[in-house]
């Protein structure tokens, strides 16, 4: 049979707050059997679906994103390396074009840092008279057009 986790041994494990994990068992991320008490117990395959959960929100991946994605995976055994490659994909230009985003930003801020705008002409922050307002909100001059 296989061991189960209690909600602290899922915590302690994971790195997550008990009440998070409650809150990604009552949103459907995660699933917990219940004894005849009423307590939670976890597969230890939640860990690995606690840390994609994690990962996924540090690189700007929404909880609804995150359920759908993981509603792909299989519900009647643990996900072998090959799902979780093919859960991947669904993200993977994305996550490209976020890395992509992130170089620009880093290099171009390194021009930034200390230079006193000298060079406001070419400055990715600085909009002067709110030029680009036609498209769209934030800054503009930033991201991928």
């Amino acid at each position: 049979m296989q061991e189960l986790l209690t909600i602290g041994q899922l915590s302690a494990r994971s790195g997550v707050a008990s009440s998070a994990l409650r809150y990604y068992e009552r949103i459907g991320l995660l699933r917990a059997d219940r004894t005849g008490g009423n307590q939670r117990r976890y597969a230890r395959s939640e860990l690995r679906r606690v840390a994609f959960i994690r990962i996924s929100q540090q690189v700007g991946i929404s909880l609804e994103e995150i359920r759908e994605a993981l509603e792909s995976l299989p519900a009647a055994r643990t996900p072998t390396p090959e799902d979780w490659t093919q859960l991947s994909q669904l993200w993977r230009n994305r996550l490209d074009e976020k890395i992509t985003l992130l170089t620009r930003i880093r290099d171009d801020l390194d021009g930034c840092i200390g230079c006193g705008c000298l060079s406001l002409r070419r400055c990715i922050l600085s909009n002067p008279g709110d030029q680009v307002a036609d498209e769209g909100p934030g800054a503009r001059l930033a991201m991928p057009r």
